[in-house]
């Protein structure tokens, strides 16, 4: 329908707009706060005088809708309202940063200069630097908070008005907003807000299913009143009895949640079991909420018999967002699954706005709360600036959505970790040096490995040693972005100083060759070994990768002029494709399959053709063999619940950073001190790991087997080398790959 309204229509429209969002604040406003709010109003209002949004209303309405949910559903006060009143007038109009400190001080400046740094990057780009507008918006959320959460209300108003857009920008903008947005809002507490744009995420990247829940919620809304009617009529009398003043609600589950169990349990509508939930929103008759929640526990349990295992009490150890509740499932009337929420008005009050809500109540010397926490452990996460756009924000939304356990450490004091953390994500918890120092623990009193998956109620102690360092393997079990950004920055770190000593061996090495290192031989030797850059080369030097036989082929073929000149030719013309051909898989090499990274033949699925780099599975065949899969094709879910034993794990690797198991069978004459000889040549090699010496004498001979660590085949032979030339070795053999 076309937009026809007049300019008086407008300007009384615009003027009860106004006063709809002074009368939905959260917070009480003083003159000054209306003072202020007026100002940044009228300004908005000139400056946005000659536009129009695409709907052909006129623009102010965006940001008075964007001030209404800052300060109705989020709960700010004056500053963040009428930051959000002009958050668009420096990117869109003639006003500037220094035009805002100067008329509203530096606070709203600040903000509104978070929030138009933000918009200013290009909203048409590609992953990597749609990702680094991500990173740039999450560096100044530790700066002021309110810049994230005026920037989700804007994101909320724009999905809310999107059906003026084209459609290939409405599933651009819906699929940005489930990526992030909206794990940020829940992050933050905003659950409300969060519900609303999954729902809306769907509703344009895949409408046909947003339409067809939609519809069979509608359908059952009248079935879904009686049933909580009759839910609640049993509780009534007993709840008035003991003199609560309680409200009981119940909503439908979002169609984004029903969505997302139906994909993940592979059920239909019908079966999902829990779709609604039924909230007790009471008052408390004491001081002691807990006390409160606990008796409607027991109420409720009394009548309607609880499945214990989902019992999740938030009371007691509120989520690190903030939110408290006591949650219960039990078999309600007509023997149905009803999910129980059980909060005080307070607790709603946090669950319903988050962050604004949770300081409004917070008093006197409470203990920091989880939001500060998690903005601080946040704080180092952001500082590692060198990590590649797309990896930071993989490992930025690890800790967004993830569900919490609590563990104890060995003096008692409890720790808050996302569900499926490790023992090594506990030592990164802790500290980066007892991460990193972290060669064992134990869980309980028992020795386990790095790779143990914590519980809730563990008491884990680290066990750790002098030296630090890290192993690329880490990167497979940890869960938490602050270890696996700390891995990262050592392994980084690691790689240096094997680059800064091979860049040493090759000047000796190319010096005997009569060959000067500078900017043109490596710019050859690069070439050469068909690789991206001279860190590339020091590297594989370093590590042994490249060694000196093919050192020695690359200086006769540069000593042939006439073929050098034909290959500087081809060079020109070929390395422009090399390096095009390498763009996507830079870090990924190699493919490799289970728990041993084996090496298999394997074909690429068309149905979702993943690349280098991509988070896949093997899938084994009856006539086609093996066949990749992304882990999120659309036929994932169905051959992994129906084909699992046929399922192989896969993952892309960079061969020159991965270790390999290998195992060195060894004989000879028992000589005294064979064992101290072998384990030191090997701890004196280049960071070779030891995983079990299994070596028996028998009169006067002896023989075993060595299980180690390589890097690479190089390493190895000068490894079997090295030990031949121990006392009393006879034979040195590699036996077996793990």
């Amino acid at each position: 329908m076309a937009y026809t309204a007049t300019l008086e229509e407008e300007n009384k429209e615009i003027a009860r707009r106004y006063k709809d969002l002074l009368k939905g604040t959260y917070k009480v406003l003083s003159k000054e706060d209306k003072t202020l709010l007026r100002k940044a109003f009228e300004i908005a209002v000139e400056a946005h005088s000659e536009q129009r949004r695409k709907t052909g209303e006129p623009y102010i309405y965006h940001p008075i809708a964007v001030a209404k949910i800052v300060a109705n559903e989020i709960g700010l006060g004056a500053t963040s309202i009428a930051a959000a009143l002009l958050h668009d007038v420096v990117e869109d109009t003639h006003y500037t940063i220094d035009d805002m400190s100067q008329l509203f001080g530096d606070n709203i400046a600040r903000i509104v200069s978070g929030l138009t740094k933000i918009s200013r990057l290009k909203k048409e780009q590609n992953n990597s630097l749609q990702a680094e507008n991500f990173r740039k918006m999450l560096l100044t959320l530790h700066d002021d908070v309110r810049v994230i959460l005026i920037k989700i209300a804007d994101r909320l108003h724009n999905m809310q008005t999107m059906d003026a857009m084209p459609p290939h920008k409405q599933v651009k903008i819906a699929s940005e907003t489930l990526y992030i947005y909206a794990p940020l809002a829940h992050r933050l507490g905003l659950y409300n807000i969060k519900t609303e744009l999954e729902d809306l995420g769907l509703k344009y990247t895949e409408p046909e299913v947003f339409n067809d829940i939609l519809s069979k919620i509608t359908e059952s809304k009248e079935e879904q009143q009686k049933y909580i009617e009759s839910f609640s009529n049993t509780l009534k009398k007993a709840l008035d009895k003991e003199n609560f003043d309680y409200e009981i609600k119940g909503r439908f589950k979002s169609i984004f949640s029903i969505r997302r169990k139906m994909r993940k349990q592979n059920v239909t509508f019908e079966e999902v079991y829990d779709k609604f939930a039924i909230r007790i929103i009471y008052k408390p008759t004491s001081k002691d909420e807990k006390f409160d929640a606990w008796k409607i526990y027991s109420i409720v349990t009394d009548f309607f018999k609880p499945n214990p295992s989902r019992l999740r009490d938030w009371i007691s150890q509120p989520k690190t967002t903030g939110y408290e509740a006591l949650h219960i499932t039990v078999i309600g009337p007509e023997s149905k699954w009803v999910e129980v929420q059980i909060r005080s008005e307070r607790m709603d009050e946090i669950a319903e706005k988050g962050y604004a809500a949770h300081f409004k109540y917070k008093q006197g010397n409470v203990k920091e709360n989880g939001l500060e926490g998690w903005l601080n452990k946040l704080k180092e996460t952001l500082e590692n600036q060198s990590a590649n756009a797309v990896d930071f924000v993989e490992d930025f939304k690890l800790n967004l959505y993830s569900k919490e356990i609590y563990v104890f450490t060995p003096k008692g004091d409890l720790k808050s970790l996302p569900k499926n953390a490790t023992a090594l994500d506990f030592a990164f918890s802790i500290h980066t040096d007892v991460g990193l120092r972290c060669r064992g623990a134990k869980v309980n009193g028992k020795l386990v490995p790095l790779s143990h998956q914590l519980k809730s109620g563990d008491q884990v102690e680290v066990q750790t040693s002098n030296a630090k360092k890290s192993n690329v393997r880490w990167l497979d079990f940890v869960i938490t972005a602050r270890a696996r950004t700390k891995i990262k920055a050592a392994l980084k770190e690691q790689e240096k100083k094997i680059a800064d000593e091979g860049k040493e061996i090759l000047i000796r090495k190319l010096r005997s060759l009569k060959i000067t290192l500078d900017e043109k031989s490596v710019n050859e030797l690069v070439g050469y070994f068909k690789l991206r850059t001279s860190f590339d080369l020091f590297y594989r030097i370093g590590n042994g990768a490249i060694d000196n036989t093919q050192l020695k082929a690359f200086a006769s073929q540069r000593n042939n002029a006439l073929l050098n000149f034909f290959k500087n030719r081809f060079k020109r013309t070929a390395s422009k494709e090399i390096i095009d051909k390498e763009e996507v898989n830079a870090k990924y090499d190699a493919l490799v399959f289970g728990d041993d990274e084996e090496k298999l033949d394997y074909k690429l699925s068309k149905c979702c053709n993943p690349i280098p780099g991509d988070k896949v599975f093997g899938f084994t065949t009856i006539n086609e063999g093996l066949k990749i899969h992304k882990n999120n094709c659309p036929n994932a879910i169905s051959l992994q619940s129906n084909y699992a034993y046929r399922i192989l794990k896969a993952k892309w690797i960079d061969s020159s950073k991965q270790e390999f198991k290998v195992i060195l069978h060894i004989s000879g004459i028992d000589n005294r001190g064979i064992i101290n000889n072998l384990t030191q040549i090997i701890s004196n090699n280049n960071n070779i790991d030891i995983h079990s010496i299994n070596i028996a004498s028998n009169q006067g001979v002896f023989d075993g087997k060595l299980s180690l660590s390589v890097k690479n085949k190089a390493q190895l032979d000068k490894l079997i080398t090295l030990i031949k030339k121990i006392e009393g070795v006879k034979k040195v053999k590699r036996v077996n790959t793990l």
